[in-house]
């Protein structure tokens, strides 16, 4: 039987505009096999859904406070949500 699936939206404040945080974001949740999106908001700050094994879903949570080189994360929230349909892949769409 496979782990529960759990599925989160996370909101990552600080310097995470034009460092590159989205692409990073795409390529580590694909490396941890998560599923969702990740946009840039409005405010400077960058909103992921994640959508994964309970394991994998830490392990991003943990990640996004480091982001990529150039980042300077202040805060990282998340709210667990209902994952409804499971997205198809990890995009970025805005």
């Amino acid at each position: 039987m496979g782990e529960e699936r759990k599925a989160i939206r996370v909101r990552i404040g600080g310097r995470v505009q034009g460092v590159s945080f989205r692409v990073w974001t795409r390529i580590e949740a694909e490396r941890l096999g998560l599923a969702g999106w990740v946009r840039n908001e409005d405010d400077g700050s960058v909103t992921a859904l994640i959508v994964g094994t309970e394991g994998a879903v830490s392990t991003m949570m943990d990640r996004f406070w480091t982001g990529p080189n150039g980042a300077s994360v202040s805060s990282v929230t998340s709210q667990d949500i209902d994952p409804g349909q499971e997205p198809d892949g990890f995009r970025v769409i805005g």
